[in-house]
């Protein structure tokens, strides 16, 4: 085990079949879009001044981490299991139509990662700084329209398993403040059970801020 991730060992885990089989699919990633209530995360952003972006990215990056299955990863050949995920999110400065790809670690609270997210992004001025990292969770915003459904560029990398977060226009329903939110996770790692622990986990801590 190192510091970052335990090596799994293929013969003896439970998914190994399960795994094997979808990392041989043409298209080894899947898409799920939902709704979710963000009426009380909405207005403790606007109470605590976060930038709704930073605050949501570490919400989703806090609730994903808490699921095993979104922490695996293909490396080396092998199967590891990292033991944090960090996040790397799109990023459009005001007035701009390019956007840049931004890495922040994952912090102990949302005060801490909004700060540093911040300050990484006025650092930062080149549109990609190196390499995605294997241990991140990627994230990017569309927030023109309320869509309901995304797709993703994909460039044939089978073995990026890393899952990516959208999130659409918000509107209101019933009173609620609804924002569209998709899901791309490699099947290899993350089935509709999976999923469905994430978003309910997710929604049951935006309900409570």
């Amino acid at each position: 085990m190192s510091e970052k991730f335990t090596v799994i060992d293929m013969n003896n885990w439970k998914r190994s079949a399960h795994c094997e089989m979808f990392r041989n699919y043409v298209v080894p990633k899947y898409d799920i879009g939902l709704e979710l209530d963000i009426s009380a995360f909405y207005r403790k952003v606007k109470e605590k001044n976060w930038s709704f972006t930073l605050a949501f990215i570490y919400t989703v990056a806090k609730c994903a981490n808490e699921i095993e299955e979104f922490r695996y990863r293909f490396q080396d050949g092998g199967v590891v299991l990292y033991h944090q995920i960090h996040t790397s999110f799109t990023y459009l400065p005001k007035g701009a139509e390019l956007f840049k790809v931004v890495p922040v670690e994952m912090q102990d609270n949302i005060d801490d990662y909004i700060k540093i997210a911040l300050e990484t992004i006025d650092k930062q001025s080149s549109f990609f700084v190196r390499p995605s990292w294997p241990d991140v969770f990627h994230f990017s915003a569309v927030p023109w329209v309320s869509y309901i459904h995304v797709s993703h560029a994909y460039n044939g990398d089978k073995n990026n398993s890393a899952p990516m977060f959208d999130w659409g226009k918000f509107y209101y329903k019933q009173d609620k403040l609804i924002m569209p939110f998709s899901i791309q996770a490699h099947h290899s790692f993350v089935d509709g059970i999976h999923i469905g622990r994430f978003v309910e986990r997710l929604q049951e801590y935006l309900n409570g801020f």
